[in-house]
Formats: C-alpha cells, sequence, structure tokens
C-alpha cells in the first residue's frame, strides 16, 4: 500500500482511501513544520479517520526497510518549529511519567546502556519531500515497559525542549520500528536534527516525529491539546 501525492505533490492521500473508495475530501494532512496547509483538515472526520485507520495499522507488523545503499544523507530537511534549543547531554534526563506504576527519569548514559535498534527508513513528509535515513536508538517500548504502564493506557504523549508537543495512539507507539533515535546515518545524533533523542519511525508523518524530546507522559484520554499542528486543524493519526 502506497501513498498518493495529489495537489502538485503537497498533500498526500491515505492508503486506506485507495483500498476503500470513502471521499477525500476532510481527509487531507497537513504540518510537518508548514504553515501551507492550515484550516485545511476538518475536525468532523476525525473519529472516523483515526478507527479506520487504526484498522489498517498492524501494531507488530515491522515495514521493509532499505539497504545501506539507499540511505540519502543530504535529503533530510530542517524543519523547526520555533527555535533550536542547545540542551547539556550530560545533564539531560527523559521524564517518563502519567499512568505508570514506575515513573522514570533517564540519562543518555543509562538510555544507550539499552539494547540498540538501527534502521533504515524513508522518512516522508506532507511538504511534498521524503528521505531515506538510517536512524539509531532505543525502541520506544522497551522504555514504556520499564516505565510499567497501567492497563488503561491508551494514549501517549511527547514534550520537547523547544515548546513542541505531541501525542500518539498507544499502538503506533508500540510498534517495533518505533524509536527514541539518538544516532543518524550511524553518527551521534547532531542538534538540528533532534538531539539528544527524537522520534523517529516509519508509520508515522514527519510532523508526529518530535525533536528534542525530554518528557514521555503516558494516560487513558486524549486531551484537547492533542498536537502543536492537530490543535491548528491538521490531522491527528497522521499514519503513513
Amino acid at each position: 500500500m502506497s501513498l498518493i501525492q495529489v495537489s502538485e505533490g503537497l498533500l498526500l492521500r491515505r492508503r486506506f482511501l485507495q483500498l476503500s473508495g470513502i471521499s477525500s475530501i476532510g481527509f487531507l494532512l497537513g504540518g510537518c513544520g508548514s504553515s501551507l496547509f492550515d484550516g485545511v483538515v476538518g475536525k468532523m472526520t476525525e473519529p472516523l479517520n483515526q478507527s479506520v485507520e487504526t484498522l489498517l495499522l498492524n501494531p507488530q507488523k515491522p515495514v521493509p526497510e532499505f539497504p545501506l545503499s539507499a540511505i540519502q544523507p543530504d535529503a533530510l530537511l530542517i524543519n523547526t518549529f520555533d527555535f533550536t534549543p542547545e540542551i547539556d547531554r550530560e545533564k539531560f534526563r527523559l521524564i517518563v511519567d502519567g499512568e505508570v506504576n514506575h515513573p522514570l527519569s533517564l540519562s543518555m548514559a543509562e538510555i544507550q546502556q539499552m539494547p540498540l535498534t538501527s534502521m533504515i527508513i524513508r522518512h516522508v513528509c506532507v511538504e511534498g519531500w521524503a528521505a531515506i535515513v538510517q536512524w539509531g536508538g532505543v525502541r520506544l517500548r522497551d522504555i514504556v515497559s520499564l516505565a510499567q504502564p497501567k492497563a488503561n493506557v491508551r494514549y501517549i504523549y511527547f514534550k520537547s525542549a523547544d515548546g513542541y508537543y505531541e501525542s500518539w495512539d498507544i499502538a503506533s507507539a508500540l510498534h517495533p520500528q518505533t524509536l527514541m533515535a539518538y544516532q543518524k546515518n550511524g553518527q551521534t545524533l547532531s542538534t538540528r536534527n533532534g538531539a539528544p533523542i527524537r522520534l523517529a519511525s516509519p508509520i508515522k508523518l514527519g510532523y508526529k516525529q518530535s525533536k528534542w524530546v525530554t518528557k514521555i507522559t503516558l494516560t487513558n484520554n486524549l486531551l484537547p491539546s492533542k498536537g502543536y499542528w492537530e490543535d491548528q486543524g491538521y490531522e491527528w493519526f497522521a499514519g503513513i
């Protein structure tokens, strides 16, 4: 199942539209650091959008990856939300809280002691570009497991050092290729790309993949503030 680029390459049509024939009105995507799509997406279609996409997403099925030779080292564009924060890696702590039995405060040294996962995937942005990137880091589900989430958890929130915020469904967060990445193309992640740690996943569009993540909160409710771009009208699920 592949994405279809429409409207001069700026809008991507959902996979489920290809399969079901549902009208694309109201199912357009926006974001990834761009203001081109303000006001495009209608809120009324979101419950249907989320439920259909959830059915299509197998939370355990891996997305095919690419060989080393396919990496595009200069293709990943830099989008910033407000500013590029400078974070002291030695003092950095990743906080994990919310509906958990064991809240965490992890240093980068502790995170890097966890099993390293590397994947070569396509990063897709709805501005009309994509890049094949090798990400290295820790599976998000391994971090979530350490925090011992309660049985009622359905959503996960991400807070970033630059003020950006995002939320995901828990199934997408626990996908085996959803990483908290601290490497890009085999090198230590740069500040511009989200260091010391960021989200990376082949199952979500670029604006869902928060950079400079400092806090992860697990919850059983989707709060009114769902994400920076989503709160301006963009589609919430944003699956690929």
